[in-house]
């Protein structure tokens, strides 16, 4: 499998692990809805100034009536995960949140990948899938064991 591909979600964790650190310091500043409407605004600036100024974008507008209707709830979804970011890693710690945060995210993708949600091609449940689960859940509690 090509390096870069493997790099790219290892560089999209490490960011999420930042990025929760600073909503973090965010929330305690301004608040956690105020934090999160900041996050939102300053990420649609961006995401504006790409496709609409730069015009960097390579998909197709005219195919928003084909979206599935699950399609728009990524951005509730994502309001929810930068909430709950917002509110553990202050209280749980970096480390434990994210862990928390991991266990979380594999525990449902291989629910999602089983069942093929979603458009995804489905994907066999095997043995060691649930014990990497199972030991990402160990690793949860064991971080958050002081």
């Amino acid at each position: 499998m090509n390096g870069l591909l493997w790099l790219l979600p290892c560089l999209a964790g490490m960011l999420m692990a930042v990025q929760g650190s600073i909503n973090g310091q965010v929330s305690k500043v301004i608040g956690t809805l105020e934090g999160n409407f900041l996050m939102h605004s300053v990420g649609l600036a961006i995401i504006f100034l790409l496709l609409f100024v730069v015009g960097i974008g390579d998909g197709d507008w005219r195919k928003l009536p084909e979206l599935p209707w699950y399609g728009y709830l990524s951005g509730l979804i994502n309001v929810v995960i930068i909430y709950g970011v917002m509110v553990s890693i202050p209280r749980l710690g970096a480390a434990s949140a994210t862990t928390a945060i991991v266990a979380g995210q594999v525990a449902t993708a291989v629910l999602i990948d089983w069942l093929g949600m979603f458009g995804l091609e489905k994907t066999p449940f095997s043995y060691t899938q649930a014990v990497g689960v199972a030991v990402l859940a160990l690793g949860v509690k064991l971080l958050l064991v002081k």
